[in-house]
This record gives structure tokens, sequence and C-alpha cells, in this order.
């Protein structure tokens, strides 16, 4: 059998030189790089802005500190192995997996509010998943985890409705938002039907998953 010839990869260019100052020139404006390479440069600034945001946010965000220390509580642990930036081909902002941990989806979170919110979220179903043993494919399971998440993270607060998705509401603003979220995550589910069958779950267990407020003594804002 004979060997098959493979063509090196071209060497990487001096710094300095003229390739290099051609590649660095690309990459900032965008000028001669073909679809592929635009591609990747967008995902790893993408990659580069959450994981900046990502690590600011288990430092010094008060609502992502306090969940990560009430997940140590439970003997779990979430650091950057296992809260992961990562593009997402859907319109979910994040996503959380017992055996994987936490995803950011990279390019759908629009700026570091938008991340501490998506964090804050998953990181109420980490808790819930060690603290109540929560069977991801039982759909009351699934809704009560959802409603905690959309309430306690803050993503349901009055400027967020109004400023980033133009609900003007102000009567049980909160409790229609939770709602409407728990119904969309459910809907998800694969073992659920359709969105009838997620509302009416939803509705079934809203007012007592609603009212815990677990680690929290209230509704954090």
């Amino acid at each position: 059998m004979s060997e098959q010839s493979t063509t090196p990869p071209p060497p990487t260019p001096t710094k300095g030189d003229p390739e290099w100052w051609r590649r660095k020139f690309s990459g900032l404006t965008g000028l001669g790089l073909s679809d592929e390479e635009r591609a990747a440069n967008r995902a790893e600034a993408e990659c580069r802005k959450c994981e900046k945001n990502r690590d600011y946010l288990m430092n010094y965000s008060p609502i992502v500190r306090f969940m990560l220390e009430n997940i140590s509580m439970l003997n779990g642990r979430m650091d950057d192995s296992n809260v992961r930036c990562m593009p997402c081909e859907n319109l979910q902002s994040g996503g959380f997996s017992p055996e994987h941990g936490v995803l950011l989806c990279q390019n759908r979170l629009r700026d570091r509010g938008h991340t501490e919110d998506t964090l804050a979220h998953e990181l109420v179903h980490v808790y819930d998943h060690l603290r109540f043993k929560v069977d991801w494919e039982e759909l009351k399971h699934h809704a009560c985890s959802e409603i905690r998440a959309s309430s306690l993270s803050g993503e349901c607060r009055w400027t967020r409705e109004a400023f980033t998705r133009g609900v003007f509401n102000f009567t049980r603003q909160h409790q229609a938002c939770v709602k409407r979220r728990a119904i969309l995550s459910v809907q998800n589910n694969p073992k659920c039907k359709d969105e009838a069958e997620a509302t009416k779950i939803v509705n079934q267990v809203f007012d007592s998953c609603f009212a815990d407020t677990r680690p929290f003594s209230e509704i954090y804002r």
C-alpha cells in the first residue's frame, strides 16, 4: 500500500510581517475574509464576551454568588468546567443538563444583564435538581422548576418585560411572565404533547411552586 502524501499546514506568519498585518486587518474589518472565516471570527468574539461576563458574574453578581453558595451547601460545584459558553441553534439563551451542567448560549445573550438573568435561571435548576431530586421527564417536576427559575432569577421583573420584550402590563405582570415562560419551556419537553398540555400542567402546579422561594426568603427582585 502506498503512503498518502499530506500537505503541511501553512506556517504561522511572523508578527509584523505583511501576511500578519493582512490577517490582523481582515479580522478587524471583515474585509478579505470568506463567509466561513467571518463566522469563525464572530463565534470566537461571542465566546470571549460570554466567558468574560460569566467570570465576572460568578465573582461579583449578588444573585449568582448566592446561588453558587447554596448549591455548594448541597455538595454541588459550579465553575468554568461545567458552566460553558457555546453557540445555540434555537432561540433559547441557556440550558441545564444534570450530566453536563449549565449552557450559556453565547450567540443569544445580548449583554451582561441578560447573561446574569440567564445564569441565575439555570442555577435555580441546578439547585432544584440537587435539593428536590427533580425528574426532568416528569412534566409537573419540570414545570415547577421552570416556574421557580423564571420567578426567582429576575428575568420577569417589570423593567426586563417592558424595555426588552415590550410588555407594559402592570397588573400581575410578574406572575403572567413567569407562567408564559414556564409554558414555553415545558412545551419543549419531549414528553409534552403540545401547548395545551403544557398550559394545563403549569396551571396545576403554579400556585404552590410560585410560592416556594427557596433558597431565597422572598422573590429576589
